[in-house]
């Protein structure tokens, strides 16, 4: 029974399972239809359609900048400021099968984009680390080693300087381009036969910005900044065909009046891989590679305040990496702005009167003399200028292009200078081939001074510095041919060089062919390839080319009539056609020419870089510390340098003899000279060695110490003078005295006996008070101060070793003109948000105190300075005090060299009787303390409001007298 029951119930059980086995198959098979209807109904009825539609598959996500913060004068009116502008881009958004397609279509795409903007008149990005110079040789950016082996070690790849091979580390700007242009793994596929070397440039600019990316997909790279709008329109026009080529409105940095301000504001640009590493970690969060920062000025100072919040912003892209959806996912925050204690205005004045000033007197010195020896003065202020220097410095310091001569279009004249260029290059090329190879050729010192220039350059120039084949480190300076060739001029260069080889001063393996295996047999086969090496690196040296030229300007065999013609045929000047033809026909004379354009300042005096070129100016409020205005003169135009730097315009600044990047005010530093004695006689009146009423007869001669110092009136006399009269006619006898005196302590016997150290010790107690010991207290770059520490009676005078920037100067002459509270100096006045509101003052400025003088000592000091006035400067102060406004102030020149103008300095403050501001003013090189008086006078009428602008402000050189000029 039992067993029925289980039969059965197996029975049943079987049929259940089977029933329920079917069902799921019949079910599977139903869908299993289903689905491949619905995929025929996918791919061959609505293929097409879905194709089509197919678009949001990519997603990423791009971060947007922050914009940056506004920088404003006190009186709000703007300084820098952003600005949109429309930029072409191009991001790697294609597929490729290989890198040589990817090198292929990328390179194409470029060349045609850049085409299209260069045929609107528009540039193409310049910032790369090599450019081509004047001989059209590829040439490093960096200006020192430190920046070239970083440059070097972002081309190679490497995260660090050190881990650069010795080969890579020794790389020239051409195997640099080489690498980049043909290596097979990492290079651009570029051929670099088929174009000519500005072409390559131009496309490895783009192709190393593009890297810098690390070729990631959808990051888009600059081509071209601030294009016009035919650029767009054609651009737009072109995009289905130009592979990841878009046009952006982008925010571009922009700077009112960048001559005056550049020293000052700087300039941004992309932040570099080193400086995102410097950064701490949080400070990284804040940044990306492609954002903008501060490089230099103010903008690098106040980064922290001015860098926008970036945001960032998810997108999708179709199969094409055409952009079909935005979903903003966080929103970027504008940067705070910062306002200066500056005032515009008057910074700008004070640029355009110190560049009066400096044209002027350089024209007070101009000649009409080709050539010149400086050495035969015996007084540097009696040096002149002679035009030929002016005819050479077009040349030499870039202002017209010796490649521009030789290119297709140059002018008429243009094509017959380089033909007699030419010509005289390769008799230059011959003779110094000739006297390389020649063991009898005539000594260095028996050789022309044109001769001396070449072998100067090939020795100091092209074998140590630039290629370090004469190996610095190697030389013994006690070998007797050695001080031969370099003292005493008495062997040639044959017997110098063999000389050098035969003492291993000589690197073979940077002159040995790169194919070669083979070492030089012996010294003489080394020596032709030394030679051999020579020639060539002349042959193709821009430097080399610049003194052929200044040797032809000096003979004559270019004229300066030609030059003059080329300064219109190369656009440096606007074409007038009739200047032009008066020039060709010599009815214009060149002298009369060029006097012409520097009066007017069309060239302009850092153009020339010849001396005086340069200047600095400060003014400041006493009270506060704060600068009104701050000028080196002479300055550049950041706009060229913000945004994507123009690497060409950077290196003509970096390159410029008048040193536009140094700021005059803050870095340069040279002895004070008479502006000196307010300290010396501070610290003589408080540590008792005179007083008031002491009286030191001057008889133009100091005989206590030897040699016998002089006054500067010399062979005049001041006669007998208290401590006011001697600042008021800054008396050079006066201050040895009290020099002297500071210097004298017992001996042994109890006479006091002459102690230099003592006197030094003693003005540096009070020179430090003055907060001359260290820098000003400016949110910039400066350079230390140093306070003479020898020969106490020069010191006296601001001789010695003392030297000072002018910031420094006017730091301490604030301390004269508030009695003693010595304020440091800022630039800057708050920051304020977006919302206006001030989230930051900078009113935590230093001040200290000079200790222990009376008020008798002040007031001493204080009537001598306002007696500089009257006594020396009437004319330059005349519409102030007219006007009730008494200027204290106090002149001084410094001696740089015999053949070099002394520097002129002037220091003061105004209100006399209760200062507000205190200013200092030096032109190097600027001959005579009068000139420094003279922008001192037009600076405070412009700022006191005693002369009408346009009376001061001309346009135009200033007049200047060579006769009525102060020496002290």
């Amino acid at each position: 029974m039992f067993k029925r029951i289980f039969t059965n119930a197996k029975n049943r059980l079987q049929g259940i399972v089977a029933n329920r086995l079917l069902v799921a198959i019949f079910i599977i098979i139903v869908l299993f239809v289903i689905l491949i209807g619905r995929l025929f109904v996918l791919q061959i009825v609505n293929g097409q359609e879905y194709l089509d539609g197919f678009t949001m598959q990519i997603q990423k996500t791009k971060n947007t900048g922050g914009t940056r913060g506004n920088i404003y004068d006190r009186n709000g009116k703007i300084i820098a400021y952003n600005e949109l502008a429309y930029s072409v881009t191009i991001e790697d958004n294609g597929e490729y099968d290989s890198l040589v397609d990817f090198n292929k279509e990328l390179n194409a795409t470029i060349q045609t984009t850049m085409e299209i903007v260069e045929r609107n008149g528009d540039v193409v990005i310049n910032n790369f680390g090599i450019i081509l110079d004047a001989a059209n040789n590829y040439k490093f950016v960096a200006t020192n080693d430190t920046q070239l082996l970083r440059f070097i070690a972002d081309v190679y790849g490497k995260t660090y300087i050190e881990d650069l091979s010795e080969e890579q580390q020794n790389s020239t700007a051409d195997d640099i381009m080489k690498y980049l242009c043909t290596n097979e793994q990492y290079g651009y596929g570029i051929n670099m036969k088929k174009m000519d070397k500005a072409q390559v440039l131009k496309l490895v600019n783009v192709r190393y910005a593009i890297s810098l990316n690390s070729f990631q997909k959808y990051i888009e790279t600059t081509i071209a900044e601030d294009v016009s709008k035919e650029t767009v329109a054609e651009i737009m026009e072109n995009m289905s065909h130009l592979q990841g080529v878009d046009i952006k409105e982008e925010s571009l940095r922009r700077y009112n009046e960048p001559y005056a301000f550049a020293s000052v504001i700087g300039y941004t640009g992309g932040i570099s891989q080193e400086e995102y590493n410097e950064m701490e970690k949080d400070e990284q969060k804040r940044y990306f590679l492609t954002d903008e920062i501060g490089k230099s000025g103010l903008e690098a100072e106040l980064e922290t305040y001015l860098k926008g919040e970036s945001g960032s912003v998810k997108l999708f892209v179709d199969n094409e990496g055409k952009i079909v959806e935005t979903a903003e996912t966080k929103e970027a925050k504008a940067g705070n702005d910062v306002h200066l204690t500056l005032d515009l205005d008057l910074q700008v004045a004070a640029y355009n009167v110190l560049e009066q000033e400096v044209a002027g007197v350089l024209l007070s010195r101009l000649r009409n003399i080709l050539d010149y020896d400086r050495e035969s003065v015996e007084d540097a202020s009696e040096l002149i200028v002679p035009i030929g220097d002016a005819y050479d410095a077009l040349v030499s310091n870039d202002v017209l292009s010796i490649r521009h001569m030789t290119e297709e279009g140059a002018g008429a004249t243009e094509v017959e200078v380089n033909g007699i260029f030419e010509g005289k290059k390769a008799e230059v090329l011959g003779a110094i081939e000739a006297l390389l190879r020649d063991p009898g050729a005539a000594s260095y010192e028996g050789s022309s001074e044109e001769v001396k220039a070449y072998l100067n350059h090939i020795t100091d120039t092209v074998l140590t510095s630039r290629y370090q084949i004469l190996v610095s480190s190697a030389i013994d300076r006690n070998d007797e041919v050695y001080k031969q060739w370099h003292d005493e001029g008495s062997v040639n260069i044959y017997t110098y060089l063999n000389h050098a080889i035969g003492k291993n001063w000589i690197d073979a393996s940077k002159i040995q062919a790169e194919e070669s295996t083979n070492k030089y047999s012996d010294s003489s086969e080394l020596y032709n390839s030394l030679v051999d090496y020579i020639i060539q690196a002349i042959d193709n040296d821009n430097t080399l080319n610049k003194l052929v030229y200044r040797y032809l300007i000096k003979s004559g065999a270019v004229t300066g009539r030609q030059l003059c013609m080329i300064l219109y045929e190369q656009n440096v000047l606007p074409f007038d056609q009739d200047q032009y033809n008066r020039l060709a026909d010599s009815s214009l004379g060149a002298y009369d020419f060029l006097r012409g354009k520097i009066e007017t300042l069309s060239i302009t005096p850092g153009q020339l870089a010849l001396e005086p070129c340069t200047g600095s100016l400060i003014l400041t409020e006493n009270k506060t510390g704060n600068v009104l205005a701050c000028v080196s003169y002479p300055g550049y135009d950041n706009n060229r340098l913000a945004n994507t730097m123009d690497s060409n315009y950077y290196n003509k600044l970096v390159q410029d003899q008048s040193t536009p990047f140094y700021n005059k005010v803050t870095q340069e530093a040279t002895a004070p000279g008479s502006t000196y004695k307010p300290v010396t006689a501070i610290a003589a009146l408080t540590e008792g060695v005179v007083d008031t009423s002491t009286i030191v007869n001057c008889t133009g001669t100091y005989e206590k110490v030897n040699p016998n110092p002089k006054c500067w009136i010399y062979p005049g006399a001041h006669g007998a003078l208290n401590v006011t009269g001697a600042i008021a006619h800054s008396c050079n006898i006066f201050f040895y005295e009290a020099g002297y005196q500071m210097s004298l302590e017992p001996s042994e016997t109890g006479e006091e006996q002459y102690s230099s150290s003592l006197g030094t010790d003693t003005l540096k107690k009070y020179a430090t008070q003055f907060g001359l010991d260290e820098v000003s207290g400016l949110e910039l770059p400066e350079s230390e101060p140093k306070i003479s520490d020898e020969a106490s009676v020069p010191s006296a005078i601001g001789q010695g070793t003392n030297n000072f920037t002018t910031s420094q100067l006017v730091k301490y002459i604030g301390g004269v003109a508030n009695r003693g509270v010595v304020k440091d100096l800022t630039l800057l006045n708050n920051v304020t948000d977006t919302d206006k509101n001030v989230v930051k003052e900078f009113d935590d400025k230093e001040e200290t105190v000079v200790e222990g003088v009376a008020d008798s000592s002040w007031d001493s000091v204080h009537q001598g300075m306002e007696q500089v006035i009257p006594q020396n400067f009437i004319a330059p102060f005349a519409s102030l005090t007219s006007n009730g406004i008494t200027v204290a102030g106090k002149s001084g020149t410094a001696q740089q060299s015999k053949t070099s103008a002394d520097h002129a300095l002037f220091v003061g403050f105004a209100p006399a009787a209760d200062p507000e501001v205190s200013f200092a003013i030096r032109i190097t090189n600027g001959y005579s303390s009068t000139y420094a008086a003279e922008v001192a006078g037009d600076m405070l009428s412009i700022y006191y409001n005693t002369k009408p602008r346009e009376e001061v402000i001309t346009g135009a050189a200033k007049s200047v007298s060579v006769d009525s000029t102060h020496n002290d």
